[in-house]
């Protein structure tokens, strides 16, 4: 038996856009589920799961971004910002609230399948059973390998897609510097300096949850140079 297809959710207060990026995604073999603007996207998000969340940044009321922070309190499903703002501090305020990728507007719908596609392949596959420690300590923090999930105590911190993709990365290389190039490849996105600049952004949200000061981190380390190294007790 074949997987059951991925399931999205499509927010944007634009109809027609909603329509056409409905048909073009339920063709290329999706499920789609669409939401008019946040309000609607959370009654929607109350009675279904998703595998990835398509957000529009510009809605009346409240916008994409303040969306993507609110549900990032509670959901770790990934998320993908379209935004007609051109500039780039726009968009890493949507990293900032915790979205996955940005794609401005205006955009082929190929590129968006090829966003979507990227976003899901960064989804936790199980870790083969390697020398590899099955769990890294981090002070008060642990994460687990196998099943990746960051725990603090009994509590689960979570994690969205592309930070657990990135510890999925540095758990392959621990210790060793991986460079913000290589981050950016085994990410899935376009190269460039941009595109570097937002995996920073990703690195900083992924130390406030497991350095006791983000600002000076002990096992999230910045190598001069280098890139970034995970060093875990």
């Amino acid at each position: 038996m074949s997987d059951p297809a991925p399931h999205l959710l499509i927010v944007d207060d634009d109809e027609r856009i909603r329509g056409l990026l409905r048909k073009f995604l339920v063709r290329n073999g999706f499920l789609v589920s669409v939401a008019r603007e946040a309000t609607h996207a959370r009654r929607v998000l109350a009675g279904l799961e998703f595998d990835l969340i398509v957000l529009d940044v510009m809605m009346p009321g409240e916008d994409g971004v303040a969306l993507t922070r609110a549900l990032r309190a509670e959901l770790a499903t990934p998320i993908l910002l379209l935004t007609a703002k051109g500039e780039t501090e726009d968009r890493i305020a949507g990293l900032e609230a915790g979205a996955d990728d940005y794609l401005p507007k205006p955009f082929e719908p190929k590129e968006l399948l090829l966003r979507i596609n990227a976003i899901l392949r960064r989804m936790p596959e199980p870790v083969p059973d390697t020398a590899l420690p099955k769990v890294l300590q981090l002070g008060p923090v642990r994460y687990d390998i196998g099943r990746s999930e960051l725990m603090q105590g009994e509590e689960m911190i979570r994690l969205t897609a592309t930070e657990t993709q990135l510890m999925r990365i540095f758990s392959e290389h621990l210790r060793q510097p991986v460079s913000r190039t290589k981050l950016v490849e085994d990410l899935g996105r376009d190269k460039g300096q941009a595109q570097e600049r937002a995996v920073d952004v990703q690195i900083t949200r992924l130390r406030r949850k497991i350095e006791a000061d983000p600002k000076q981190p002990r096992y999230l380390q910045t190598v001069r140079g280098e890139g970034y190294m995970l060093a875990p007790d």
